[in-house]
């Protein structure tokens, strides 16, 4: 029995993906579910561009400003919220498309979330105590007795995530690659298809350059003022541009300063969602520099009528 489709549309910031979204929602009937950790918050409306209110009225978007800037936003609250969604989209008959550069976001609601356990403090500092003396080397052989596929996967340098399998085996007794086989996500129940759009780097970066400027000229400086005066959590006090500008409006540099910044950060930023997309052999690429976005929602129109 062919079981309902989920589409999600990745990739780094001011690519576009929220106009194809909204294109391929339009052809096929779709609505919108935003995989962004910092689109959920009200009032955010520059800092976190989040769809205009004429997008929204076009096609129905999900997990838009539904969040209290106040208030922390985690990847669990996310992945219950739109799976919610997905089920009411689907029930309607409607496509879910899942839209955003929110990685952690993407892979839980697409594989699942992993059951972590809490941090055995004192299990850390005796681990750490180890690669003190003899090395990391020695603590991945370990890994590697305990859990192989666990080890294969992590670099024997990489201590923190060496001590964290092990710290995971020694509090709940079962391996990080056994809980991991437990975990369900969406690809569990239902197609799921995942298309992510890139271009050359300094094309993306220069599309970053224009954005920003957009967002002052839009009213960035009296959006951040406004948040200033609240209690933000510690999530929605990590939205690109919101440090860079109370950086100015502290008086610690000039305008064109915090602007060079911003701009800075968010190429960064860009760098560090595509190191993430890039490593999901599961997504379709479709390059915007290359391809046209009626011929990509071509394209994706007819692999998920296939």
């Amino acid at each position: 029995m062919r079981r309902d489709s989920v589409i999600f549309i990745v990739g780094p910031t001011a690519i576009g993906k929220t106009s194809l979204a909204i294109r391929l929602a339009k052809r096929i009937s779709g609505e919108i579910i935003s995989c962004d950790s910092m689109q959920v918050y009200k009032g955010m409306r520059i800092l976190s561009q989040c769809p205009s209110a004429q997008d929204r009225k076009a096609v129905p978007h999900h997990l838009v400003s539904i969040a209290d800037p106040a208030k922390e936003y985690s990847v669990a609250a996310f992945r219950k919220a739109a799976t919610k969604a997905i089920e009411s989209i689907i029930g309607r008959g409607k496509v879910p498309i899942v839209t955003g550069g929110t990685g952690l976001y993407a892979k839980a609601l697409i594989d699942g979330l992993f059951p972590s356990p809490k941090a055995d403090i004192k299990f850390r500092r005796a681990m750490q105590k180890l690669v003190s003396r003899h090395g990391s080397g020695r603590l991945h052989a370990k890994l590697a007795k305990i859990d192989p596929a666990a080890a294969a996967s992590i670099h024997p340098n990489d201590v923190r995530r060496i001590i964290r399998a092990l710290e995971i085996h020694h509090t709940t007794g079962r391996t990080m690659t056994e809980l991991k086989s437990m975990t369900k996500g969406l690809k569990d129940r239902y197609d799921i298809k995942i298309f992510g759009l890139t271009r050359p780097r300094e094309d993306i970066y220069a599309a970053i350059d224009e954005r920003v400027d957009r967002m002052f000229e839009e009213g960035l400086l009296a959006e951040v003022k406004r948040f200033k005066k609240k209690r933000l959590s510690k999530t929605a006090r990590a939205v690109l541009g919101f440090k860079e500008t109370a950086g100015y409006l502290r008086g610690e540099y000039g305008l064109e300063a915090a602007k060079a910044l911003m701009k800075m950060n968010t190429r960064r930023f860009a760098k560090r969602q595509l190191t993430w997309f890039r490593a999901d052999r599961r997504i379709v690429w479709f390059d915007t520099d290359k391809l046209s976005q009626a011929k990509i929602v071509d394209k994706i129109t007819k692999q998920v009528k296939r």
